[in-house]
C-alpha cells in the first residue's frame, strides 16, 4: 500500500512524498528508463525524485496532488496484479482531473477500477471516467448507443464485452455489423466473392476479436457462425434472439436502415449502436439514422446512451489534441 505524507506547501506550492511498502512493484511503475514518471512530469508540470522506495514530488500543490493520486492509482493497479503501459498512465492522468457531478471531487484514481470485463486474452480496465459509465451499460442495458469520436474505446469495449458473454455462455452468438459505406473516398470495383467485398469494411471489428480471443478460436467460431460479421444488408428480415449485436460505424445508416436494424432485437439479446454524429459519410447531410435513433429513443427504459468527447480519446495522446483541433475541447 502507498503512505502518503505532505512534507512541505506554500502558497500554491507543495510537495508531497509517497512511500510504497513493495519495491519489487517499482520498476513496472516507474517504468522502462523511468517513461512513467518523465510521462506524469510532462503532462502535470512537476518534478519526480525516486529515493529507495520513497518518491518526492514538487511542483503546483494541486498538480503534485494529482501526480500523487496518479502513482498511487497506478500502484495499486499494479498491487492487483494488473499490467500498467504508456496508455494506462495517460488514462490515469486524464481521469485525475475529470470532477465527478457535483464538479467539486475528483474521479477517485488511487483505487482500481471496480468494473472490469475479462477475455481469454486479457482483462480489460476502463481508461476514462466516461469508458467506467459505458462499461456500467454494457453490462446492464439491453440497448446501448455510443457516441462520440475515433479513438475513445466505443466499439473495442463492445466487442469485448460480447466475447466475454460470449465465452461464459450468457449469449450463444455475437453478431458484428457496420453499413458499407465508403469514408470519403472511392474504392471501385473490389475483386472476389462477397466476403472479399466486404471485409475491408468490416477489418477493425476483426482487429477488436483478434485482440480479445486467441486467432484460433476466433476462426473457429466464425466457421461455426457463433460469431458472424457481415454488412448491415445482411440484417434485413431476420430475429436475433440469445446475441450479442453491435453495429459500428451506425452514423453512416439512413434512418430505415435504423429502424431496421434496431427490430432485430430478440429475446435474451443486448445491443450496442457505434458512430460518431460528427463523421457521417452520407451522401445526403443531416441524413444519418443514429441521430435521428436517438432523438427518439434516448430515455426510454432499458436504453442507455453514453456521449465520449477528445479527453476520452485513448489513443496516443496526440489523437486527442487532433480530435480537439478539429472538433474543440468539447468534442
Amino acid at each position: 500500500m502507498a503512505k502518503k505524507q505532505v512534507q512541505a506547501e506554500a502558497g500554491d506550492r507543495g510537495r508531497l512524498e509517497v512511500t510504497f511498502d513493495k519495491p519489487q512493484l517499482l520498476g513496472a511503475l516507474f517504468g522502462e528508463y523511468d517513461q512513467n514518471l518523465v510521462a506524469i512530469e510532462n503532462r502535470l508540470g512537476v518534478y519526480i525524485a525516486a529515493r529507495g522506495n520513497k518518491l518526492q514530488i514538487e511542483g503546483d500543490a494541486e498538480a503534485t496532488a494529482r501526480a500523487r493520486d496518479v502513482l498511487t492509482g497506478l500502484y495499486n493497479r499494479l498491487m492487483k496484479g494488473q499490467e500498467i503501459d504508456g496508455g494506462a498512465v495517460e488514462a490515469v492522468i486524464a481521469m485525475s482531473a475529470e470532477p465527478t457531478l457535483d464538479g467539486i471531487i475528483r474521479t477517485d484514481v488511487s483505487q482500481p477500477p471496480t468494473v472490469m470485463i475479462r477475455t481469454r486474452k486479457k482483462t480489460i480496465v476502463p481508461r476514462s471516467a466516461t469508458q467506467i459509465r459505458y462499461m456500467e451499460a454494457l453490462a446492464r442495458d439491453q440497448v446501448i448507443f455510443a457516441l462520440g469520436p475515433a479513438g475513445t474505446g466505443k466499439t473495442y469495449l463492445a466487442v469485448a464485452q460480447a466475447v466475454s458473454q460470449l465465452i461464459t455462455g450468457s449469449v450463444d452468438r455475437l453478431i458484428l455489423s457496420r453499413p458499407a459505406v465508403e469514408a470519403g473516398e472511392r474504392l471501385g470495383f473490389l475483386p472476389g466473392d462477397m466476403k472479399d467485398k466486404v471485409d475491408p469494411y468490416l477489418r477493425p471489428l476483426y482487429d477488436a476479436l483478434y485482440d480479445t480471443l486467441p486467432a484460433e478460436q476466433v476462426e473457429r467460431r466464425i466457421a461455426s457462425g457463433e460469431i458472424e460479421i457481415a454488412p448491415l444488408a445482411f440484417m434485413r428480415g431476420r430475429t436475433l434472439a440469445n446475441a450479442f449485436i453491435i453495429l459500428d460505424e451506425a452514423q453512416n445508416t439512413s434512418t430505415a436502415q435504423m429502424k431496421m436494424f434496431l427490430t432485430r432485437f430478440g429475446e435474451n439479446s443486448r445491443m450496442v449502436v457505434c458512430g460518431d454524429p460528427k463523421q457521417v459519410d452520407l451522401p445526403v447531410p443531416g441524413a444519418s439514422g443514429l441521430a435521428d435513433a436517438v432523438g427518439k429513443l434516448e430515455g426510454i427504459d432499458g436504453i442507455a446512451t453514453v456521449r465520449f468527447g477528445a479527453s476520452d480519446v485513448v489513443r496516443h495522446p496526440i489523437v486527442g489534441r487532433i480530435v480537439e483541433a478539429y472538433e474543440g475541447k468539447d468534442a
